[in-house]
């Protein structure tokens, strides 16, 4: 049984989640289901009535209840996911010009995602 100190901090990660959640369904650039899904992970571990409240969800709970079913991720979510990445980089190259070794760190970070985001199962 996980004491209070680390319910406490589960439950405030957990919100912390779906706030980054909300803002990325108001922003292009950043993603919502991932932090829904971090989301209702936290509230696992912290508050079961949270986490009925996101898998219930109207908009959030089908995409959290379907990655815990089965890992897997829809064709178009994937190449919306990996387009969004490659153009966002390709503004970063534009508009921030970075150090070579900050576009080195960013284009790995990205190419690790891509490839796991390609890697997973259709659904």
């Amino acid at each position: 049984m996980k004491g209070p100190i680390q319910r406490w901090g589960w439950f405030m990660l957990g919100w912390a989640m779906v706030a980054l959640g909300i803002i990325g369904a108001m922003l292009p650039i950043m993603p919502t289901t991932i932090f829904m899904i971090l989301a209702a992970g936290c509230f696992s571990h912290s508050s079961p009535r949270f986490e009925s409240w996101l898998l219930d969800h109207r908009w959030f709970g089908g995409p959290i209840r379907r990655w815990r079913a089965s890992r897997a991720i829809p064709r178009k979510a994937k190449i919306l996911a990996i387009g969004s990445m490659a153009g966002g980089y390709g503004v970063m190259l534009a508009t921030a010009q970075p150090f070579w070794w900050v576009d080195l760190i960013v284009a790995s970070a990205l190419i690790a995602c891509a490839a796991y985001v390609g890697t997973r199962p259709d659904q």
